[in-house]
């Protein structure tokens, strides 16, 4: 279930980079990151008063872990800005190189109190064709 879910959210970026780009580009990239982000939170709102859940916050939680929206405001910035040049399957292709480069640093030093993940040949490998495959359709 869980590597469905995970391949689900690769078609919801794909379509969320293509309609996010387009607002951009018909309302420019800081309206439209105001409008995309107010929906979000309006429709988290909604799910939080479906479930009846309340939001509470816990003193021993390290303040910069609550930083993650500021992080999706610069990444929504960014795949608008790469939207308009590079169209959405490259921004994707890049972005998933760069979200494994990163993936793989946390698993294998072991950030944010993970366990550590050490690396295999399988994982290597896989990197190696995703990279080529990302360097033909960035450059050939």
């Amino acid at each position: 279930m869980y590597n469905f879910l995970s391949f689900f959210i690769g078609v919801l970026i794909a379509i969320m980079i293509a309609f996010n780009g387009t607002l951009s580009d018909n309302l420019g990239n800081y309206y439209s990151l105001v409008i995309i982000h107010i929906t979000g939170f309006l429709v988290m709102i909604g799910i939080l008063f479906y479930k009846k859940l309340k939001i509470s916050f816990k003193n021993n939680i390290p303040l910069y872990l609550y930083s993650a929206g500021a992080i999706s405001v610069f990444t929504v910035m960014i795949n608008n800005l790469s939207y308009t040049a590079l169209g959405v399957s490259l921004p994707v292709a890049l972005g998933l190189l760069g979200q494994l480069l990163t993936s793989l640093a946390f698993d294998y030093y072991g950030f944010l109190g993970m366990p550590k993940v050490i690396f295999n040949k399988k994982k290597i490998i896989g990197l190696l064709i995703i990279t080529i495959g990302i360097y033909i359709m960035t450059f050939i």
